[in-house]
């Protein structure tokens, strides 16, 4: 098995202030106007009113892959990062299957629902490394091993 370079080690966090609540903002925002966009479609309406939501859509869900990728490559080989590289997989295929896209936007919400919810030994697994590659410890966590004593 290789190991796992400096860059992509599950130990190098992402230093970002707020970074739980940034991630909580966006991705509120993102389930908010892929909904409505997701609506749009059930609905029937045309697809100009929906664009405004498409792009807000698309600028919430690549803020949440910066935020969930950080500046490191390991989120794109875990189970995490594989299963939004198919859902995006899948959301290309709308233009060309125009007359499929709400099973297909229907498969993609089971898909970002399965993947929020799953075990970490799936969302953090990675294929490149072919085991899990462990978040940092929690600030909590953090904190009782600086005190070396569990809480």
């Amino acid at each position: 098995m290789p190991a796992v370079p400096r860059e992509t080690s599950p130990d190098s966090g992402w230093p970002l202030p707020y970074r739980r609540a940034w991630n909580i903002a966006w991705r509120t925002a993102h389930i908010a106007v892929s909904g409505v966009l997701v609506g749009g479609h059930v609905f029937g309406q045309a697809p100009q009113l929906l664009l405004p939501w498409l792009y807000a859509t698309v600028v919430t869900g690549a803020v949440l892959i910066g935020l969930e990728s950080g500046p490191y490559l390991r989120w794109f080989h875990q189970g995490r990062g594989i299963l939004v590289l198919v859902k995006l997989l899948l959301l290309s295929l709308v233009p060309w299957c125009w007359d499929q896209r709400v099973p297909l936007l229907f498969v993609v919400i089971v898909l970002a629902s399965v993947g929020s919810h799953m075990p970490a030994r799936f969302r953090y697994y990675s294929i490149l490394y072919r085991r899990v590659l462990e978040c940092s410890p929690r600030p909590r966590e953090r904190a009782s091993e600086a005190a070396g004593k569990d809480l």
